[in-house]
């Protein structure tokens, strides 16, 4: 089989429907990129506030930043979940995540910083936010969660194009990172026992998170002082 069959037959298998096969996927193809190019878009709009925060402040609010696009077998997957025939055009229609971007920040308040100095810039617009940090998941998880809408210009124009963000402390991706591989990956991981167990670690994160912000905010005040 050619690889140019093989590229037929995965399309074919994940994306159903009628019409050509190539023809459908190059449509994938020119839209997986449109979400790489505003993952990039959006990826450099945090290294430059990093980079402004860092020079004003003497600190990094952001530890790292990292971004996904979602594979194809996932995409067919969370529109099959959703009821919805896997199509190219129901991709943009109804998923907000195909574009992810992770960003690590040192303490609970540059999460919040970060992401309203994002939220005011005159190109991005904020479609949804979900603040898991103040009201954390039943299972103990804590991020903070915006879509976002940036625009991407391509030769032929400007295309919207929205991408999922979770900024997190270290503390809360080292949880949610661990809780995922132990209870999701492992066959009868999840027990009430477990999930108790892994909740009452993430409170004890969440206790440490706010302990080192107050201890931050203590050094600064005595750097204050001493001016």
């Amino acid at each position: 089989m050619s690889d140019t069959q093989e590229r037929e037959k995965l399309f074919r298998d994940f994306f159903g429907g009628s019409g050509d096969v190539m023809e459908r996927f190059d449509a994938f193809q020119a839209l997986m990129v449109q979400y790489d190019c505003a993952v990039r878009e959006v990826r450099t709009k945090f290294e430059v506030l990093n980079e402004e925060l860092t020079y004003r402040t003497s600190r990094n609010p952001i530890e790292s930043i990292s971004s996904r696009i979602k594979t194809p077998i996932s995409i067919a997957g969370k529109l099959r979940r959703l009821g919805i025939e896997p199509t190219v055009d129901a991709i943009a229609d109804n998923l907000n995540d195909v574009a992810g971007i992770r960003v690590i920040c040192s303490f609970i308040d540059d999460i919040y910083s970060v992401a309203e100095m994002l939220a005011k810039q005159d190109d991005i617009t904020v479609v949804q936010v979900k603040d898991y940090i103040r009201k954390p998941k039943l299972n103990g998880y804590r991020s903070y969660h915006m879509i976002v809408e940036v625009p991407v210009f391509f030769s032929e124009g400007k295309r919207l194009t929205r991408v999922e963000i979770q900024l997190r402390t270290v503390a809360m991706d080292f949880w949610a990172s661990l809780e995922h591989q132990m209870k999701y990956k492992q066959d009868g991981a999840d027990t009430p026992e477990i999930a108790a167990e892994l909740k009452s670690c993430a409170e004890t994160i969440a206790a440490t998170d706010a302990r080192m912000l107050g201890i931050r905010k203590r050094i600064e005040a005595l750097r204050e002082q001493k001016k």
